[in-house]
């Protein structure tokens, strides 16, 4: 069957807060300066908002400029950040130490990332933007010179072997004179672009860490709201990076969550039971101990900063947003800078679009990053994260300090980033880890945390979850590494069962479990496994992630 088209100014891939403000901003400068110009906006989850999780606090300065007036239009940033409180935990002790700079939170919000994004929806429909929530972008569409000519959404009805089944539908053409691709961290179209482009060449490898979360309600007697508590420490050891985080927001509820630095080396860690350990600590544990645990999800998130930006144009498109990687690792916010590249991006576009000639290229965009307060605000705090990965914990920290305080972010220096995925040593040479039983009060399994992600894909659907070699995750990840997909995705997707036919191991891939984290894409270390964009609408519907 033939794809049915259609055509726009612009299509932006993702409804996050950064493809949402391009949309925004986009519709605004065509009002005030009385142009017609149609955009659309696609997104895999089955509503706005569905697949957006983040911690988060959010610092206003990008909304305040996209809408001075948001208070009075009812954004839901309705807490104000209270107290900062940093702690260093041992096994069973904990230490407040002075918060670092970045992390101080005063004139911020406390958020559900995923309900600004379904208001920043209503806000850019109400501007005439078309917004298709349940429709996956599935495949870059290039025009004979090879530039960007749009996407098309993905087949609806497809059976498991790929074949049109009796409910098929075929994908939609979505043709733009520009293509905004807002997908988020480590964006499967986004990869395909910046490896055809070679987007990379002047930059350095991404690195990413992984972000598994959970909303609880609490005892009213634990609760503060607006109190945001950071750790570090226990329960990882000192060559791994990460660190929890704890949120109050109103009615009693706490968000709680754990990020671990995707360049872990020892294969036998499993992220989702170290955050699972952290709540049983006895700092921790009191806060949930008469709480019910609402929600849970998981999300890759980039912590490259400035030196693994790619080049952010080509012809006919651009990156924005945690597509190209912008989030502020010290500040562990990256929600402002998205939505700024998403508005700069705009900015540019309207330019090219109202020009007597439109060019291939929105050359003016990365001079806009270049000349916004997005760039020194990532150069300055970008030896940080490295510097973890360079000397470890506790010359990270030391190096932090030294490089905040001493050199006020203008060393003469910038550290180099690493492929996470390279970072893993067979597991015979690092310690096993013993991980306690989930007590099902405040620790909890795999699969039954997914439940609370309201995730679903349809089971006759293809596996979008693919191999490039079958044989790879026995003859390789399970015999060098034990097998570390089973424990780097914090779902339950990827299992080593009996092969009943072969005999010994094979590995089975449980893609109805998918909460579309990308980890197992970044970290896998065979880059074997490829994730693909399952039918739109599937995946987990997050209500106030």
């Amino acid at each position: 069957m033939e794809r049915e088209s259609m055509e726009f100014d612009v299509v932006v891939v993702g409804a996050g807060v950064s493809g949402l403000s391009a949309a925004i901003k986009l519709m605004q400068l065509a009002q005030e300066q009385e142009k017609e110009i149609t955009v659309c906006v696609v997104e895999k989850g089955s509503e706005v908002g569905a697949h957006t999780l983040s911690g988060a606090v959010m610092e206003p300065r990008s909304m305040n400029e996209l809408f001075p007036d948001w208070k009075e239009r009812g954004a839901p940033l309705n807490v104000p950040a209270g107290e900062d409180q940093f702690m260093m935990l041992s096994e069973t002790g904990s230490r407040k130490l002075p918060t670092p700079p970045q992390m101080h939170n005063k004139g911020n919000y406390i958020v559900s990332l995923g309900n600004v994004c379904r208001w920043l929806g209503e806000q850019a429909e109400a501007l005439g933007v078309e917004v298709y929530p349940g429709f996956a972008a599935a495949e870059v569409l290039f025009n004979e010179d090879g530039s960007v000519k749009g996407i098309a959404t993905g087949d609806m009805g497809l059976t498991r072997d790929g074949t049109p089944g009796p409910n098929h539908e075929p994908g939609m053409e979505l043709h733009a004179k520009y293509t905004f691709f807002a997908e988020g961290c480590r964006g499967s179209l986004s990869e395909q672009l910046i490896k055809k482009f070679d987007l990379r060449k002047n930059s350095d490898p991404q690195t990413y860490g992984i972000g598994i979360k959970e909303l609880w309600e609490v005892d009213p007697e634990v609760h503060k709201e607006g109190l945001i508590q950071h750790t570090v420490g226990w329960p990882l050891d000192k060559d791994t990076y990460g660190g929890s985080f704890l949120y109050h927001l109103d009615n009693n509820q706490v968000v709680v969550g754990f990020v671990i630095g995707l360049d872990y080396a020892n294969p036998h860690l499993s992220p989702f039971d170290e955050f699972q350990r952290f709540k049983t600590h006895p700092a921790i544990r009191k806060i949930f101990e008469k709480g019910r645990r609402i929600s849970y999800g998981a999300r890759a998130l980039n912590e490259g900063g400035f030196q693994s930006i790619p080049d952010l144009v080509f012809p006919g498109g651009c990156l924005i947003g945690c597509s190209a990687g912008f989030m502020n690792v010290p500040k562990i916010k990256g929600s402002h800078t998205a939505m700024k590249t998403g508005m700069l991006a705009a900015e540019a576009a309207f330019e090219a679009l109202t020009a007597d000639e439109v060019p291939a290229q929105m050359d003016s965009y990365p001079s806009r990053i270049e000349n916004s307060w997005i760039y020194p605000e990532l150069h300055k705090v970008r030896n940080i994260r490295p510097s973890f990965a360079k000397w470890g914990f506790w010359g990270g920290m030391a190096y932090s300090a030294v490089d905040t305080y001493l050199f006020g972010g203008k060393a003469p220096w910038t550290f180099k980033n690493h492929a996470d995925h390279s970072c893993l040593k067979p597991a015979a040479e690092m310690p096993k880890i013993d991980y306690p039983k989930p007590d099902g009060k405040i620790s909890f399994d795999k699969l039954s945390s997914v439940f609370l992600s309201n995730t679903n894909h349809g089971e006759d659907q293809p596996v979008h979850l693919t191999l490039k070699d079958d044989s790879v995750p026995v003859n390789t990840n399970l015999a060098i590494y034990d097998g570390p997909e089973a424990r780097f995705c914090p779902a339950g997707v990827y299992e080593f069962v009996e092969d009943e036919d072969k005999g010994g191991k094979r590995l089975q891939i449980n893609a109805q479990n998918c909460v579309h984290c990308k980890t197992c894409d970044i970290k896998d270390p065979t880059q074997n496994i490829v994730w693909v964009v399952p039918e739109g609408g599937g995946g987990p519907n997050y209500p106030n992630m």
